[in-house]
């Protein structure tokens, strides 16, 4: 089995407001809680794993379609997380949604019909995630066509 640490450091700055710290390649990053309970200086711990859902599924579907020799004008990707409360009155993330936005050749699409088939299972974020929280994924051409769609409820390996 492949192994690899990763190491972030947390210090709390003023109430719940915290730098993170991956090394010293990248300037920390200032996470907080919205108010009343932080003062919301920086995202939170639900917009950052929103975000890192939908980056690693960007960067995975642009690794193949790069590969493949596909090189898209643009790509853009939102995702929405929906957060709820469980069983016992806790709030959790019930869910994401992802929508990668990509403008890419018309005369492409053939060839990309792989790239929609494989790159989901590449995303070590999603994949990891999807063990506990439903992801579903939505990818669109620039003019709105659909071009890949894997609802949560869809059984995925791990």
């Amino acid at each position: 089995m492949d192994e690899k640490t990763l190491k972030v450091s947390l210090e709390m700055v003023n109430d719940y407001e915290m730098r993170i710290r991956f090394d010293e390649r990248w300037p920390a990053l200032i996470m907080d809680e919205p108010g009343p309970l932080g003062k919301d200086m920086g995202p939170n711990a639900a917009r950052v794993l929103s975000a890192a859902i939908g980056n690693c599924l960007s960067a995975s579907l642009l690794f193949c379609l790069r590969k493949s020799h596909i090189n898209p004008a643009s790509l853009k990707a939102e995702v929405e997380t929906q957060i709820e409360r469980a069983e016992r009155g806790r709030m959790r993330i019930g869910r994401s949604h992802v929508t990668i936005t990509i403008d890419a050749n018309p005369d492409d699409r053939s060839r990309m019909e792989r790239c929609l088939g494989l790159f989901e299972d590449y995303c070590i974020v999603t994949a990891s995630v999807r063990r506990g929280i439903p992801v579903d994924v939505l990818v669109r051409d620039q003019h709105g066509a659909i071009l890949h769609h894997a609802p949560a409820e869809e059984s995925h390996p791990v």
